[in-house]
């Protein structure tokens, strides 16, 4: 008996720790040592129409601000899982630092909230990893059918990430995924090479895009 509660506490911590080899939930790891990045940039109408709090996020979802994409985040990202809340250098990035996410975040605090969990596991500075944000927001065309919508649609996944392969020679939907909620758009997911140059392939966050056969493109307010 005691033999067989060894074995499977034994099989157990065995488990755990290729769970956590794998980045599954990691907080910590060595700054720096990931294998690509997601650029997850959020539908504010979406967002907004569903967990927009007045209060908090005033500044994206206040009436009339009329953002369409903004950046929610540049995720550091292994093959199976993410790090998160890589170490000491999680201190409050400076005031300089924070004029390179002006424009960038749709807040402040969002901002902040992503270098801490997100950022210092880059192995770039507070600063460096703004602009790399910047720079990989940049890099994506967003669909004119997107860019300038007006008015509520619906889309099939498929058909939104062929509109978004069509407006980024080199991106595949292999490399992207939609995020929904209850039926409508809240993000789009693309992944990226560790230098920003590239769009790559991401196996674990395509198969973890929106299940629904059609979501709402809501249009901003």
């Amino acid at each position: 008996m005691i033999g067989r509660i060894a074995l499977a506490a034994f099989a157990w911590l065995c488990l755990a720790s290729a769970a956590q080899a794998q980045g599954f939930g990691q907080r910590g790891g060595a700054p720096g040592d990931f294998d690509f990045y997601v650029l997850a940039l959020s539908w504010s109408p979406g967002f907004c129409e569903l967990d927009g709090d007045r209060t908090r996020n005033r500044e994206q979802c206040a009436g009339g601000s009329g953002l369409r994409f903004v950046v929610h985040g540049l995720w550091p990202q292994y093959e199976r899982g993410f790090p998160s809340d890589c170490g000491p250098s999680g201190r409050s990035p400076s005031r300089m630092a924070m004029t390179e996410a002006e424009g960038v975040y749709p807040t402040e605090g969002l901002a902040r909230y992503e270098w801490r969990k997100h950022g210092t596991c880059s192995g770039s500075s507070p600063a460096d990893y703004f602009r790399d944000a910047r720079r990989a927001r940049d890099k994506v065309v967003v669909p004119p059918a997107l860019a300038k919508a007006d008015s509520d649609r619906s889309w099939t996944v498929l058909d939104l990430e062929r509109a978004f392969v069509a407006a980024n020679p080199g991106l595949r939907t292999d490399m992207m995924s939609v995020s929904c909620k209850r039926g409508v758009l809240q993000e789009v997911r693309i992944c990226l090479s560790k230098d920003l140059r590239d769009f790559r392939t991401c196996q674990e966050v395509d198969r973890s895009g929106c299940r629904a056969r059609e979501l709402t493109v809501v249009a901003p307010r």
